[in-house]
């Protein structure tokens, strides 16, 4: 069983969270488990304070290192993550590392941050973008998503993790269900013709151009062959018609 530890002010935001899709399923199967820790379960006085006023000013408020040193001393053996806007940004490469580390620590960050004498106790700081939030509570929901979908026997169909946006290195193609044709617009005949062959070429040309156009910094890390780059002319040709 993968085991996620959370260490949050606000443990009645994950309550739903773990019950809820996937994470729920995987838990009733005893397939990962969630666990909340409450911050302020680690304070000493009858307030439960768990922030300060920042030396040398400024707006906001700080976590204070004792609580947290605390919480971690009584959570062992954890892969320790600090969840913070500067840490090293999420990718599905370093999802799949994690997935290797259980059970795995989150700390969900509030307020201007934590204490710098806490955060040399974690072993690594990660973010899920450049943007700022109210707390890291929904980073932390963020990262148990990714890494659950990669925990053997989450989902029902493997080979969809390895097709999905990112898991090689780019977006994920265009995806077309029922009905076959919808106010005009037709469902491509490629993907009617039962020819398996030409549907894997016809969705990674689309893969291939949809990252081009819309993540050009992915792109141009990718390692493109030249049948890469007739499925390109393909596709884009086919996109201007």
């Amino acid at each position: 069983m993968f085991e996620f530890r959370v260490i949050t002010i606000f443990p009645d935001m994950f309550e739903s969270f773990r019950e809820a899709s996937l994470i729920g399923k995987a838990g009733s199967k005893g397939l990962l488990n969630v666990k909340l820790v409450d911050l302020r379960d680690f304070t000493d006085d009858r307030h439960r304070t768990v922030d300060d006023a920042p030396y040398g000013g400024g707006s906001g408020m700080v976590m204070k290192a004792e609580p947290i040193l605390k919480a971690l001393k009584k959570n062992t053996g954890c892969h320790r993550v600090l969840l913070t806007p500067q840490g090293t940004p999420l990718t599905q490469k370093i999802a799949h590392r994690l997935a290797g580390q259980s059970p795995l620590l989150l700390f969900c960050g509030r307020y201007e941050g934590v204490d710098e004498r806490a955060r040399e106790a974690f072993d690594e700081e990660i973010s899920i973008g450049d943007f700022v939030l109210n707390g890291g509570e929904i980073a932390a929901m963020a990262v148990i998503e990714v890494i659950s979908r990669l925990i053997p026997g989450v989902l029902g169909n493997a080979e969809s993790i390895v097709e999905e946006s990112f898991s090689l290195g780019t977006l994920e193609y265009p995806q077309y269900t029922r009905p076959e044709i919808l106010n005009g617009a037709s469902v491509p005949p490629v993907l009617l013709s039962g020819n398996h062959k030409r549907i894997q070429e016809w969705r990674r040309g689309q893969a291939l151009l949809r990252t081009r156009d819309r993540r050009p910094d992915l792109f141009e890390k990718l390692e493109i062959s030249r049948l890469d780059r007739t499925l390109i002319e393909q596709a884009s040709k086919a996109e201007g018609e």
